[in-house]
């Protein structure tokens, strides 16, 4: 196997009294794309900016790329396409203008062509001569991924990039990312959202600093260890107010007409949830656990390292 596009041990990063990020340690394949999840303020863009050589750690070590993060990260820097959360681009520059500032930037020739090109491989010819401020949220995000991969990075670093996008903006720029992928570029991709977390290849769970959970969204999902239940019936809200608190009961969930009941005690959770439904006339069955279930277990049981 060739080495991975990204090997981290202990990584950790402290501003002033708070860590920030706690002895992380993570590997990603080359050609992988790998989900980063947790909440806000879990530590995710400070990990990002550690890896692609803005932040230097305070602890620990790693290679991005083959290169050290601490030696050689103006190296790393050249090498790996980031996309930061907020649009960081010229809004009174031309879609076409501001890829030409970027490829002067890292000194592409010939610039026109490279510009051209990556307006092309994008889909964005037709709009080059807009205004970066007069676009909507999802032209914005693929001029900005354009100015990522226009250097052909080997790595691309993405941190929260469709916050604020509508459902089919994120699925072309999703569908974008694995042609990318499958070309042989690296992902590594934070994200809020469930569904983007189960289209990656592996999925790591940071909480307040600490790397929880890692591997497929399968794996994941089978670690946890919870039980799901599924209550059906015009009894539902009743059940909820019931169920809330109870014995095996840590989330309950309305969704639509339906309630989900998540704990880790599987024979408690069933004995609890049997109960209320004879009592409130709602069905129950059981149901697969979802990411988000997991998502929001993990949650409930960190600390939050700001409190």
């Amino acid at each position: 196997m060739s080495e991975p596009a990204i090997s981290v041990t202990g990584l950790t990063k402290r501003f002033g009294d708070r860590t920030v990020v706690d002895t992380v340690t993570m590997e990603v394949a080359k050609g992988e794309i790998m989900g980063f999840l947790g909440p806000n303020g879990s530590g995710k863009t400070t990990t990002i900016r550690m890896m692609c050589g803005l932040l230097e750690p305070d602890e620990g070590e790693g290679q991005v790329l083959g290169l050290d993060i601490r030696r050689a990260r103006g190296a790393i820097k050249r090498r790996v396409g980031y996309m930061t959360q907020k649009f960081s681009f010229y809004e009174d520059l031309t879609i076409e203008e501001n890829l030409r500032f970027v490829a002067g930037l890292y000194g592409m020739k010939p610039a026109r062509k490279v510009v051209l090109d990556t307006l092309e491989d994008l889909g964005l010819s037709s709009r080059k001569g807009q205004l970066a401020g007069k676009l909507s949220g999802g032209w914005k995000q693929r001029l900005a991924l354009a100015a990522c991969v226009m250097h052909k990075p080997d790595l691309l670093m993405l941190d929260e990039p469709t916050a604020g996008v509508d459902p089919k903006a994120r699925r072309e720029f999703w569908d974008e990312i694995h042609r990318l992928a499958h070309d042989g570029l690296t992902v590594l991709v934070s994200t809020h959202y469930m569904d983007e977390a189960e289209r990656c290849h592996r999925i790591a769970y940071i909480s307040y600093g600490h790397l929880i959970a890692r591997g497929t969204v399968a794996e994941v999902v089978r670690d946890a260890g919870l039980t799901t239940m599924v209550l059906t019936g015009a009894g539902v809200g009743e059940a909820a107010k019931r169920l809330r608190g109870a014995a095996g009961v840590d989330q309950v969930a309305p969704f639509g007409a339906t309630l989900h009941v998540v704990g880790r005690d599987g024979a408690a959770l069933k004995a609890t949830v049997d109960r209320v439904a004879a009592e409130t006339g709602c069905g129950a069955a059981p149901s697969e656990t979802s990411l988000e279930d997991v998502f929001i277990q993990l949650m409930g049981a960190s600390q939050d390292n700001m409190a």
